[in-house]
Order: C-alpha cells, then sequence, then structure tokens
C-alpha cells in the first residue's frame, strides 16, 4: 500500500503507523474451550493479547492491549448461515459500538474467503474488505479494492499439533494492526469450528 493512501482505522488510530509492521501472533490452547494469542512485535515485546474461544458458550474473544485494557471483543454470530462474526470498541456487544462484521464469502465456501463490512456499510452490499485464503493453509491476504493492505503466513510446525501456532504478519503503512490481528482470530476459529 503506498504512503499517500488513506489512514484505515478501525479498532484504534495508536495502531496505524507509517511504515510496514512485522509481527508474529503465536496460539496456544489452554483448554478445550479456551485458547490465548499473543502479538509480538520485531523486538519480541507482547503488544497485544487475546483470550477466549469459540469452544465455550460465550463464543467470543477479548483482545486487550500489554496492561490488559479491553480494546475489543469478537463475537460469533449464534446460528450463522456464513459464520458472521462481529467486533465491537472494548467490552461491548451494544449495536452503537459495533466496529465492524466478519463472514464468510459463500455459504458453502470453495476456498477460506471471508468478508469485513464497517459498521456505516450497515446494508452490507459491498464489502469494505476482502480477506483470501486456501482451505490448504492458513495463510491470507487482506484487500482493501485492489490493494493488499496485509499479508498473513502460517507457520507450520510440530507445535501445531499439540496446540501451538504461530503467524507471520505483514501490514502495510497506515493500516490498523489490530484490526488484522483480529481477522487472524476469526479466520483461524472459523476453519477450526
Amino acid at each position: 500500500m503506498e504512503s499517500d493512501e488513506e489512514t484505515i482505522n478501525i479498532i484504534g488510530d495508536q495502531f496505524c503507523v507509517p511504515y510496514v509492521i512485522h509481527l508474529e501472533v503465536r496460539r496456544k490452547v489452554e483448554s478445550f474451550s479456551n485458547a490465548h494469542y499473543d502479538v509480538l512485535d520485531a523486538t519480541g515485546k507482547v503488544i497485544l493479547q487475546i483470550d477466549g474461544g469459540v469452544w465455550n458458550s460465550a463464543k467470543k474473544r477479548l483482545m486487550k492491549d500489554p496492561a490488559g485494557f479491553p480494546l475489543c471483543t469478537l463475537r460469533k454470530k449464534a446460528l450463522s448461515w456464513k459464520n458472521k462474526w462481529q467486533i465491537h470498541q472494548g467490552e461491548s456487544s451494544e449495536q452503537n459500538r459495533l466496529l465492524c462484521s466478519v463472514q464468510q464469502s459463500d455459504a458453502i465456501p470453495i476456498k477460506n474467503n471471508m468478508d469485513v463490512y464497517l459498521a456505516s456499510n450497515y446494508k452490507e452490499e459491498e464489502p469494505d474488505f476482502h480477506v483470501t485464503g486456501s482451505f490448504t493453509s492458513l495463510s491470507f491476504k487482506v484487500w482493501k479494492d485492489n490493494l493488499i493492505i496485509a499479508e498473513v503466513k502460517h507457520n507450520y510446525t510440530w507445535g501445531s499439533c499439540k496446540g501451538k501456532e504461530s503467524f507471520k504478519v505483514k501490514v502495510y503503512p497506515e493500516v490498523d494492526y489490530a484490526f488484522i490481528v483480529a481477522l487472524i482470530v476469526i479466520m483461524h476459529d472459523t476453519d477450526n469450528v
């Protein structure tokens, strides 16, 4: 994405930086109903954490900063035809705090593709962002129109078999990296449900 493009701020402007940022997202299964994600910057410092799980009754995940302050909540809608998720500010579930919704592109997916609709796009006619992946890999790209704004590569290791996985993430300048991390969690949870 070119530097003269608009800033893509979904969760917070503090997560939009004027340079390409490389992150590592580590996932660890803690129990049948809970998994924990740590997001590390290039120096290995934890900059975001996500807790929760889709196999618990709440079907939600909470993203926090390193101090434990809630940034957003990811909720899977019950009985959703296209595996719809909603992302709300903080711990809210109220419609006026909705940031965006994410759902599979097709009811019967051929590839693991998802559409993202901002809260202002309430009719959901055309997606604001598109996520393209495949069934053979948990790697994917995030698009805004015809521009790639982030790339995610799944690192398959033997630890993946034991509930430990990691993703290498490249987020382009002025793109909200917390938003991209939320998409990683949703893509992974949708792929594993």
